[in-house]
């Protein structure tokens, strides 16, 4: 088992856009993808957490999804990065059919997708961080074990920063402090 990084997507690696689905539209924060890199040297992987409401609301579907990931996929290469592994819940109590899921338990601040991830790369969760811009980042990554980075980035501007362990100005801000004390 091996401790990882989980982030938030929109907010934390890119710019926020309310519902993000045109490839064109995905801006990647300034130091992000040089973040990534940084943990990808020390072989610590770097997993994405992300509600993706849009999908279960209709608003944008897989593809697109697809598609924006991909285009993040191609940023972070420019810069000798990359991503592990990308988990996203469509689930909302506004969603649609099967995504109409108030409380389901992969939508953060549920700890879902975190335990997936997990299980499925052999992850020590006790170990590993989690970063986020939301209060919902946060106690997801608590709930799963973790600890927690509130970035100030996205909505992090606004968010209560009681209960974080770590509070960055950004993305590579929390990076470097979180390598500094890695074991």
């Amino acid at each position: 088992m091996r401790p990882a990084v989980f982030l938030d997507r929109d907010g934390t690696l890119n710019e926020e856009v309310d519902y993000l689905s045109d490839p064109d539209q995905l801006s990647l924060i300034p130091g992000a993808a040089a973040a990534v890199a940084k943990l990808n040297a020390r072989g610590i992987p770097v997993v994405v957490v992300t509600n993706q409401s849009g999908i279960g609301r209709g608003r944008y579907g897989w593809r697109e999804f697809e598609a924006v990931m991909s285009r993040m996929e191609a940023l972070l290469a420019q810069e000798q990065a990359r991503v592990d592994a990308v988990y996203a819940a469509p689930h909302h109590a506004k969603g649609l059919g099967e995504y109409a899921v108030a409380d389901h338990p992969d939508r953060k601040p549920n700890p879902g997708m975190l335990l997936k991830a997990a299980e499925e790369h052999g992850l020590d969760l006790g170990h590993s961080w989690m970063i986020g811009d939301k209060a919902l980042d946060l106690e997801a990554g608590r709930r799963a074990g973790c600890r927690v980075a509130l970035v100030r980035t996205g909505y992090g501007h606004s968010v209560d920063s009681e209960g974080a362990d770590l509070v960055a100005e950004d993305l590579g801000e929390a990076v470097d402090r979180i390598l500094a004390a890695w074991p």
